[in-house]
């Protein structure tokens, strides 16, 4: 039967309440209090923006939380989303020394968070105003994903002008769009577009380069082109009733979740999801906050093979998300036009590869199916736009990992389009690398990002950092809490 509504819209904002809430501001102190604040810290190394994060910390602890926003803005200009859906545990949180001595790590993401969300929810600028003098030179970015914005603040802030194209209506990317509800609200990706705007970027959305603007006025108008598009479509199947109405992209349901209310995003009871990774996961956790009866996973291998990260496998599982491994779908079976069930084939591994197991069909009921097998590469749209590039098997943009250049020297790329699909903090990361490629390709200055002000010298005392003088845990509380 036809998809529909199962939770009334209460229901539902609780069921898709903040994953790790806000820290309260005596909370905060307290977790920044346990900061060893390394001077060679791991976690800075971990983080592919290089956000100085003993610095934030140590800003926070000593009461000033907008000087914290500011160090992390200027490393990374997606700090507050990064903070909500970056995989801290493997990546700044992995590598805290705090983990070596059997201890809890330090909340990175969550201390972010409460930095960034401070000046946020205050209308607070703590980015400085780009140079006045403009450099006279003019970059067009190609998509406002995480790359594209990340890119684009660089620039403006060495002196030139930038212009992004979007096609969709709003920019942002997978953060706006694509992100589980419950890790991300899309305001918080829409906010941080508008603080790349605020920098002097122009932003042009509703603009499919190719279709709406020509390459060749792009390559006319500007002097340097960066490529940050995502992936494409979801990765078809190719089996029978793939067709079929609500059998779905696990991206375009999870969209429909950021784009519309909660409580008219239809929805099944049974829900089947193919795919383990990431994606896979917010779409089975999601199904069941949206009220289905039963989500569960399929997956051609096994439970160590799966891509998704531990900690989301265990966040799934808790929300009552099944998993059937070593099973293959081979058909989306309908009554009267409509899913009815997922007929699978159980499999094995044959010399790494994975073959079905003849004679071992079954069919799982379910009324609905979405699919989060990968995304598509954008060869055939990169290579229409751009045919003297060099693209390799993979479908990624062959470039200088350090700058982003590619074969063509006035043409820039980052993000998924030259990495294959990761995380939003690298898009983000090879953003800010590729602008500083392309003020070099510019200008002839050669420089690397700047560094933070903590990393130029050795022992700096709290007021010699530019922190705030030591303040009670009351007047803290007094100084951090909501203005009303």
């Amino acid at each position: 039967m036809p998809l529909s509504p199962l939770l009334p819209a209460d229901v539902l904002a609780a069921n898709f309440a903040d994953l790790k809430p806000p820290l309260r501001p005596q909370e905060a102190l307290v977790e920044a209090s346990r900061c060893l604040y390394c001077f060679d810290a791991p976690c800075i190394m971990a983080c592919p923006t290089g956000i100085d994060i003993p610095a934030f910390i140590k800003k926070i602890a000593f009461g000033n939380p907008a000087g914290a926003a500011k160090t992390i803005l200027t490393a990374n200009i997606l700090g507050a989303s990064c903070a909500r859906v970056c995989p801290t545990s493997v990546l700044c949180e992995g590598a805290c020394v705090l983990e070596d001595r059997d201890e809890q790590p330090i909340m990175i993401g969550r201390l972010q968070r409460f930095a960034t969300d401070y000046v946020e929810q205050r209308g607070l600028r703590v980015l400085p105003q780009p140079p006045a003098n403009n450099s006279g030179r003019k970059i067009a970015v190609i998509g406002a994903g995480p790359a594209g914005l990340g890119c684009a603040a660089e620039l403006a802030q060495l002196g030139h002008r930038v212009t992004i194209f979007e096609r969709q209506k709003q920019a942002g990317g997978l953060n706006t769009y694509g992100i589980a509800y419950y890790k991300m609200k899309p305001q918080v990706s829409l906010a941080e577009v508008e603080l790349v705007k605020s920098l002097g970027v122009e932003l042009r959305t509703g603009l499919a380069v190719g279709k709406d603007i020509a390459v060749s006025t792009l390559e006319k108008d500007f002097d340097a082109v960066f490529i940050g598009v995502g992936l494409g479509t979801a990765t078809r199947l190719h089996i029978p009733g793939e067709e079929l109405p609500e059998v779905l992209d696990a991206l375009e349901f999870i969209s429909r979740i950021h784009t519309d209310p909660l409580h008219t995003v239809p929805v099944g009871r049974r829900v089947a999801v193919i795919g383990a990774g990431n994606t896979a996961i917010d779409a089975v956790t999601q199904s069941k906050r949206l009220g289905a009866d039963r989500a569960f996973i399929v997956y051609r291998r096994g439970e160590g093979d799966m891509s998704a990260y531990d900690f989301e496998y265990a966040h799934a599982k808790d929300d009552g998300a099944q998993f059937i491994f070593h099973a293959l779908p081979v058909e989306v079976v309908a009554t009267n036009g409509h899913v009815s069930g997922l007929k699978l084939i159980r499999t094995r591994l044959a010399g790494g590869r994975v073959e079905p197991i003849p004679g071992t069909e079954f069919v799982e009921p379910c009324d609905m199916v979405l699919k989060a097998v990968g995304q598509e590469k954008q060869v055939k749209m990169l290579r229409g736009l751009f045919p003297e590039l060099v693209i390799d098997d993979r479908g990624v943009i062959a470039h200088d990992p350090l700058t982003g250049q590619t074969n063509v020297p006035h043409l820039f790329v980052g993000g998924d389009c030259g990495n294959g699909g990761r995380e939003v903090v690298n898009a983000v990361g090879e953003g800010k690398k590729a602008a500083h490629g392309i003020h070099v390709f510019l200008t002839g200055q050669t420089f690397g990002p700047p560094l933070q002000p903590s990393r130029l010298g050795a022992k700096q005392g709290a007021t010699g950092s530019g922190l705030m003088s030591p303040i009670r845990a009351h007047e803290l509380e007094a100084a951090l809490s909501p203005k009303t």
